[in-house]
């Protein structure tokens, strides 16, 4: 492996942990000696990365260091191509749009010699099939990002119909399906609702409380113990 990759997978891994990390823990993920991590860590340094710590307490890479564009690994471009063809096909319109620019902005930073890589991958994304009245994803997408209660009229299993006050925190794509999981007031609780159950939904004024990374923990935490129920 070359020094530049070398360096860019160190980059990667410092910035997977927030807390300082041993140079031993280190030099073990990275398949390399302690010693070689040493000089790694000195020659980031060097280059401008804000790499705190020292041999025996740990090190912690601060925020917002780039390195100059490196050469992405054959089955890195994989990843990304495959990736990004799921959200063009499974998702709204708006992040297919997304996904196609990043992809341009990729090829166009790629050398010629290895462009090919991009595109001549042997994995296939089926597009899921239309919904007739489906829910705007990116209108819950922006109610996420707002943190906004938004009404909805669903319809359970049997047909049955209700007006719901929802706070969305996670889009879920299972299989065929699309799921909002959400603080439901009408149950007090966390409720996932289907969204090809959902005929209308609106964004309130209101903003809900909190926010909506702590709530996505908490139902993550109901989620592993068996609490969240999905609403039929």
């Amino acid at each position: 492996m070359s020094k530049s990759h070398r360096l860019f997978d160190l980059l990667q891994i410092l910035r997977r942990h927030r807390r300082p990390v041993a140079g031993l823990a280190l030099a073990r993920e990275a398949g390399v000696s302690l010693r070689t991590i040493r000089r790694d860590i000195a020659s980031l340094q060097a280059m401008g990365a804000d790499i705190q710590g020292e041999a025996g307490v740990g090190y912690v890479l601060k925020p917002g260091f780039l390195l100059p564009p490196l050469m992405f690994s054959e089955e890195e471009l994989h990843a990304l191509k495959l990736g990004a063809e799921w959200v063009r096909n499974q998702t709204d319109e708006s992040l297919a749009r997304a996904a196609q620019n990043l992809l341009a902005k990729v090829d166009a930073m790629l050398p010629a010699g290895i462009q090919h890589q991009l595109h001549d991958i042997g994995f296939y994304v089926g597009q899921r099939q239309l919904q007739l009245h489906p829910v705007d994803l990116g209108m819950l997408r922006q109610a996420m990002s707002e943190q906004r209660k938004v009404l909805i009229f669903y319809r359970d299993v049997g047909g049955a119909a209700t007006q719901r006050i929802i706070w969305p925190i996670s889009l879920g794509f299972i299989e065929n399906e699309r799921y909002v999981a959400s603080w439901c007031e009408m149950r007090h609780d966390f409720r996932t609702f289907r969204i090809d159950r959902i005929d209308h939904a609106d964004i309130r004024s209101e903003h809900y409380p909190g926010d909506r990374r702590d709530l996505v923990k908490q139902w993550r935490l109901q989620v592993a113990s068996g609490g969240t129920q999905h609403t039929k």
